[in-house]
């Protein structure tokens, strides 16, 4: 019932500041719409109007499952009929804040099994896009009919748009400032002078008597050039538990790509292996290429890889996967062991999402931690942090979950 609750916090008409009657009665208000009513909810408060629309969109929900929980029979449910859904997924766009109707769509697809209604483009033109209905409607790409094809890619296209105009901006200046601070200059102009390289190139002529350094020589940040500095490799998993890192993966892909300086490559994997760099111009495209579902066999994917490196001293390597392996672990390991020694930064992200913490094989990513590659997963707003300092050869902001912040990783 978290959502139930949080429904009914976001579209609470009292603000609970009045006098103390009305306080208590919003209060009472509030319970009611968390609680789902009936004689059993204690609260002896009627709903009425707006509120029992809002009521009644909760329970044809979430109303399903208290029977099981409580003993009592309160089940609605949507119905099999694909008019009933339609008005209530206008229901609730009407009564509750889009981060709401996200949450709701996707329990009334877990709970209420309407997967298959997804495939109406009736429906497709009903609900509040988001990136786990993308995730949801790749997983169905291979069922849907020619009639639904062209609702999908146009819900798919508003929400990739959405994501690259988010993320886009962000990315390029990180990773253009990345590029710039690596091409070094030796006669640099007073603000562009990299004092911490600077002081480094310096310690030989510490003067102790006046506790200074004399630079002698120089370092400044120059400007990067137009041709090709850094070639990055994205492979990510695309099985079924990875839906929204395949997603933003599409869309951090085409941004690289659109970057002059980067050479980009997106290759995907379950069992086998597909490399999506020629659709790179449109992240659309890229998101229909993925086949959610499958097993997993990263040693494929990585072996796939080397054979695409030819600078390993300018390449990044970002895996994007849970690390539940189905090949050959010890080779897995070997050939990210390999990498790095040819001088390759491989970054291994669990996910690339903001779902919060995610499963995965905590074994594997405890042998990739001994190799100096810390596991970790990345909401989209860190990415191109994390890509700066990688092309950088710095330390990784590794977030400290203890901290709930960033903080640098070798």
């Amino acid at each position: 019932m978290t959502t139930t609750g949080a429904a009914a916090t976001d579209t609470g008409t009292g603000t609970g500041t009045g006098t103390g009657t009305d306080s208590g009665q919003e209060r009472l208000r509030r319970w009611r719409l968390v609680l789902g009513g009936d004689t059993a909810d204690g609260t002896g408060h009627g709903l009425t109007g707006r509120d029992a629309a809002m009521d009644g969109a909760l329970t044809a929900l979430y109303g399903a499952g208290d029977r099981a929980r409580t003993g009592r029979d309160r089940a609605a449910g949507l119905g099999a009929s694909a008019p009933s859904v339609a008005r209530w997924l206008g229901d609730i766009r009407r009564y509750f804040p889009s981060s709401v109707v996200q949450v709701m769509q996707r329990d009334a697809i877990d709970r209420l099994g309407l997967s298959a209604l997804l495939l109406e483009p009736e429906m497709l033109e009903a609900v509040e896009a988001d990136v786990h209905l993308v995730g949801t409607l790749l997983s169905l790409n291979q069922a849907m009919p020619e009639t639904t094809k062209e609702t999908a890619r146009a819900v798919v296209r508003k929400v990739v748009d959405d994501l690259e105009a988010r993320l886009a901006t962000r990315t390029r200046a990180a990773l253009t400032g990345a590029l710039d601070r690596g091409a070094r200059v030796s006669r640099p102009r007073h603000h562009a002078v990299d004092w911490n390289r600077t002081i480094a190139a310096n310690l030989k002529h510490y003067l102790p008597e006046y506790g200074t350094v004399v630079p002698e020589r120089l370092v400044g940040y120059g400007r990067a050039s137009r041709s090709v500095r850094k070639e990055v490799i994205l492979c990510v998993d695309q099985s079924g538990s990875m839906a929204p890192s395949v997603v933003y993966a599409s869309v951090f892909g085409a941004v690289l790509a659109s970057m002059r300086s980067i050479s980009t490559r997106l290759v995907v994997f379950d069992t086998a292996v597909a490399d999506l760099t020629g659709l790179l111009d449109d992240p659309v495209d890229v998101v229909f290429g993925t086949r959610l579902g499958g097993g997993t066999d990263i040693n494929r994917a990585l072996a796939y890889c080397q054979t695409r490196i030819t600078r390993p001293a300018e390449t990044v390597v970002v895996l994007i996967s849970d690390l539940y392996e189905g090949g050959i672990r010890d080779e897995m390991l070997k050939r990210v062991a390999a990498m790095k020694a040819s001088g390759v930064q491989f970054v291994a992200l669990l996910a690339l999402s903001d779902e919060g913490a995610p499963a995965y094989d905590r074994e594997h990513a405890a042998a990739l931690a001994a190799l100096g590659v810390p596991a970790f997963a990345c909401t989209p707003e860190l990415f191109p942090e994390v890509m700066a300092a990688a092309m950088e050869k710095r330390p990784l902001p590794v977030p400290d979950p203890a901290r709930g912040r960033s903080g640098p990783r070798p």
